[in-house]
């Protein structure tokens, strides 16, 4: 696999070392709430099986998480996580964001899925402040499906359909 340039990444699950490094990142206001604590329960969460994390040159510089590691408690409260999709959740490390790669790590990402998973459709929740990301998204083809409140953030539903690979 390559991000931009034909840059080649590895995807891999997520080990010890990856979830400290990925505890500790600190993100600028306002992508601050994204920060993470280095808990022992966020420890335990980025090894739950569903993170693995992307590797460039043997360094971390992001990761993805699948399925309800990758949703937002209150939406499904809102009926938003039906099932029917999988849910992708994102992140590249605090020094590689704002510089052209989120395109190119996203669709890496539901490249991975798609060979992993199958799914016919591909689901992602944003905080509405971060357009940034939500500009990415709109990009790679997802369509808003819905909002919802979390802790007194407005949080966005993203999906897409994925071409069908049955012949």
């Amino acid at each position: 696999m390559s991000l931009n340039g034909g840059l080649p990444v590895t995807i891999k699950s997520v080990e010890e070392v990856e979830a400290r490094e990925i505890s500790s990142w600190k993100y600028g206001k306002p992508y601050d709430l994204y920060n993470h604590d280095g808990s022992p329960s966020l420890l335990k969460e980025l090894l739950n099986g569903s993170y693995f994390g992307v590797l460039f040159n043997e360094s971390l510089i992001g990761y993805y998480c699948f399925g309800e590691s990758a949703q937002v408690p209150s939406g499904a409260k809102e009926g938003f996580y039906d099932g029917k999709a999988l849910d992708i959740g994102l992140g590249l490390r605090p020094d590689l964001t704002g510089k052209g790669y989120g395109v190119s790590f996203l669709n890496k990402g539901i490249e991975f899925a798609s060979s992993n998973f199958q799914p016919s459709v591909i689901r992602l929740t944003v905080a509405a402040f971060n357009q940034r990301a939500v500009t990415v998204y709109k990009r790679s083809g997802f369509l808003i499906k819905g909002v919802f409140m979390n802790n007194n953030i407005e949080f966005i539903v993203m999906e897409q359909a994925l071409a069908s690979t049955e012949k």
